[in-house]
């Protein structure tokens, strides 16, 4: 017996040094994804009017949260079996201010050469059943450790201020309540999320309305320009006139 609980004890220790390296490369490609998006920011601040994100989170599932969803799916508890069967692992999670903003940022993120995209899942065009807007993307970057290099999934949300802010509470809802929440709640979140939807499609309207006026006032500051730089660069009339340039009118 007691050899027994030796053996099943340096198992233990043995999986939970491969687990930890496990989740290591995912905390790697947390940083790569964030990093890249950091740059993005950074070259929205300085080179572009508007920058498209307001914020970013992330966050990377516990050991204890992993064992409990192999569990729930009654799968088998090796690091091939959860690799293959849970893509969420790690998570990222961007907030942006407008609708549009969220499907330019999504492109820019598939045009990255390293990023190798999976899958899509444009919850915006088709919510769900509850109410819940968000675009997701499930993709692949490759993390270079010191002996060889793999590549790992990382789920990639992205949502305007106001479906985060209608996520948050509906997530705290349902932890409160244990999954188990009353209709009239549940009803109640769905008119929220028409709420959050209808106040997004104001706020892009509002946006674009603004957009059109600004390119409207630069259009017109441009030529307003165009007609003040003619005239300081036009010739006296006398400097013409010395040169031949100009015939002067004969006095009668």
């Amino acid at each position: 017996m007691k050899d027994n609980k030796t053996f099943n004890l340096k198992e233990l220790k043995q999986l939970k040094m491969e687990m930890t390296k496990f989740l290591m490369n995912y905390e790697f490609a947390i940083e790569e994804i964030t990093t890249k998006i950091n740059i993005l920011s950074q070259e929205f601040h300085y080179t572009h009017e508007h920058n498209p994100i307001e914020h970013v989170n992330y966050r990377l599932k516990s050991p204890e949260s992993i064992v409990r969803k192999m569990h729930k799916k009654n799968l088998p508890l090796s690091l091939s079996a959860i690799q293959e069967n849970i893509t969420d692992i790690a998570g990222v999670r961007i907030v942006c201010s407008f609708i549009s903003d969220i499907y330019a940022l999504c492109r820019m993120l598939e045009n990255q050469k390293d990023i190798k995209v999976i899958e899509i899942k444009d919850y915006i065009r088709q919510p769900k059943p509850s109410g819940y807007q968000s675009l997701h993307m499930l993709v692949k970057i490759p993390v270079y450790m010191s002996d060889c290099s793999k590549e790992v999934c990382v789920e990639i949300q992205i949502r305007t201020i106001a479906m985060d802010f209608w996520a948050s509470l509906e997530h705290k809802i349902y932890y409160k309540y244990n999954q188990e929440v009353p209709g009239s709640l549940v009803n109640e979140l769905k008119e929220a999320a028409d709420s959050a939807a209808a106040l997004d499609r104001k706020m892009e309207k509002l946006h674009l309305e603004m957009k059109e006026i600004k390119l409207q006032t630069e259009d017109e500051e441009e030529t307003l320009e165009l007609l003040l730089a003619s005239n300081r660069f036009r010739l006296p009339e006398r400097f013409l006139t010395s040169q031949g340039m100009m015939n002067p009118k004969k006095k009668e």
